[in-house]
């Protein structure tokens, strides 16, 4: 089941939750005076339902497309009569009528002639006069909702690329439209040329009025939220956020004030109190798959799964670096040692490299090949003798970094996501996708417990904060946890994702934890205990 859930705007709390769709939601309008709510299923389900708002209840529902069209994909209401509403999507436009005596709804089909249009979007003038829709085509149709006909279409020429994705009608006249590849138009019917013009990032998912249409804001695809002035035409970014799954997130050494992350192809520097994007470094089609800082600050190194390691400058995102060919199949975790001279890799294939970092060479001081499949994640000692390997072959391996042998191995009946280092080094903690989290002894690699992590799907990060006292973890159930370690259970549970969480940390001086997420989120939670 597919819920709607209502919520009071005022108080922040949710009223009450309707369900009767199979799958997927499309769509959902209220209308004019807040008396009902259209609901349009997805394609599993197909039917459009009219719910009271006051009873809380279903009044009638109905098949939202004919036999011989495509589904409905938009809704809109009336804006003067609580009892109309136009439905469009693949092939048809519907015009409804709500009879609340008989509680059923009465389609009309809208003629387009020899038009066959997808729908995009949809925006009903203010006085009900005329109602537009935008297509996949690129064009604007104007339709009358009273005789059910087609007023006018256009552009002729110059339609807009990868189709008119969000409509607005304005009071004063005119249209705001926004294209699947990110112009922002305002025009007039009938010939729906701009008449002024601006290019976003990202395709415009959606254009929001405030008050008379005076300023509006328009969301994108590629997660940015622009303040626009009418008068001037000018964009603002209001808001960024990533718009893909969040890899990785670190903080630099010994503050909490900025961190990164990394998502798809783009690190990005963030101020914590302020959740500002400070930095944006892009590498176009490639995928970053982790992050460090080094010590001193003076350079973020990165994991790119085109074998490449690329080091960039955090004040300014110049590329200072690049290792070529570090791993066959890709970079997949990495971390640095705090003398700031070496850097350790893993990669896609399994092998661990250990590469020397002077002031202008990077050179591979030697290749560590027993993991059987990519390593996950890589954490290094204070004292940079000694480092652990985590990998989804089912091994942690505990290196020597000074003879650059293998010291240590664990396993276990898991694909290893995360391993730490006790801050006393003499204890590693691991967890994967058993759910287990494991304490490990450095010095044979027994096991000395396991806790039952979560209750469903894999754990991906895990951070312990500096005295050693607690830890967290976070994975595919969507919660965080805070662990007391030595009694190894769970004192906080945090809510909040709703994506599989991929890495979390402790800020230095144990104010925030940082958690990411597979939907593009970043979430900042207040440290539960005081430091």
């Amino acid at each position: 089941m597919a819920d709607i859930i209502l919520w009071d705007y005022k108080k922040r709390e949710l009223i009450t939750r309707l369900s009767l769709h199979k799958g997927k939601i499309e769509a959902l309008a209220f209308s004019p005076n807040d008396l009902y709510l259209v609901s349009l299923g997805g394609p599993d389900d197909g039917s459009v339902v009219v719910w009271s708002i006051a009873k809380r209840d279903a009044i009638c529902g109905s098949p939202a497309a004919g036999l011989n069209v495509g589904n409905a994909t938009t809704v809109v209401f009336s804006r003067c009569r609580d009892e109309m509403f136009v439905t469009a999507g693949n092939g048809t436009i519907r015009v409804w009528e709500l009879d609340l005596l008989n509680r059923k709804i009465w389609p009309t089909e809208c003629q387009t002639g020899q038009m066959k249009r997808i729908v995009m979007s949809i925006s009903m003038a203010d006085d009900d006069s005329f109602f537009y829709v935008g297509t996949t085509t690129g064009d604007i149709l104007k339709m009358n909702p009273r005789t059910k006909l087609m007023a006018d279409t256009g552009p002729v020429k110059d339609k807009y690329s990868l189709g008119v994705s969000a409509i607005r009608c304005l009071k004063m006249g005119g249209l705001l439209l926004g294209s699947g590849a990110g112009l922002l138009v305002f025009c007039k019917s009938p010939s729906y040329k701009p008449i002024k013009k601006i290019q976003l990032q990202g395709g415009v998912t959606s254009i929001t009025l405030r008050g008379e249409g005076h300023q509006f804001f328009v969301g994108t695809e590629e997660s940015h939220i622009y303040r626009v002035n009418f008068t001037d035409f000018k964009e603002t970014l209001v808001a960024t956020c990533h718009f893909e799954a969040v890899q990785d997130i670190v903080f630099p050494f010994g503050t909490a004030e900025l961190f990164a992350t990394c998502a798809k192809e783009d690190i990005r520097v963030w101020h914590t109190m302020s959740s500002r994007e400070l930095l944006r470094i892009t590498v176009p089609n490639m995928t970053c798959h982790g992050i460090d800082f080094m010590r001193d600050g003076k350079s973020i190194i990165s994991a790119w799964n085109d074998g490449k390691i690329r080091a960039f400058a955090p004040e300014t995102g110049r590329l200072m670096y690049a290792i070529n060919s570090a791993h066959r199949i890709g970079v997949t975790a990495i971390a640095t040692t705090s003398d700031c001279k070496r850097v350790i890799s893993g990669g896609g294939e399994g092998e661990v490299r250990v590469w020397q970092i002077g002031g202008q060479t990077q050179k591979l001081e030697e290749a560590l090949k027993e993991h059987k499949s990519s390593v996950s994640c890589i954490r290094v000692k204070r004292n940079n003798e000694e480092c652990v390997t985590a990998s989804t072959d089912g091994t942690c391996i505990i290196w020597d970094l000074v003879r650059l042998r293998r010291n240590q191995m664990i396993l276990a009946n898991t694909l290893f996501q995360c391993v730490c280092y006790h801050p006393e080094e003499f204890q590693i903690i691991t967890s994967g996708t058993d759910r287990k989290i494991a304490y490990w002894e450095v010095f044979d690699g027994s096991v000395i417990r396991e806790l039952e992590g979560s209750l469903s799907g894999s754990i991906n990060g895990m951070d312990i904060t500096q005295e050693g006292v607690h830890f967290v973890t976070g994975g595919n159930d969507h919660l965080i946890k805070v662990w007391d370690y030595n009694e190894g259970e769970v004192t906080h549970v945090g809510v909040g994702h709703s994506g599989n969480i991929t890495r979390i940390r402790v800020s230095p001086g144990n104010q925030y934890i940082i958690s990411v997420s597979a939907d593009g989120a970043i979430l900042r939670w207040k440290y539960p205990f005081a430091s």
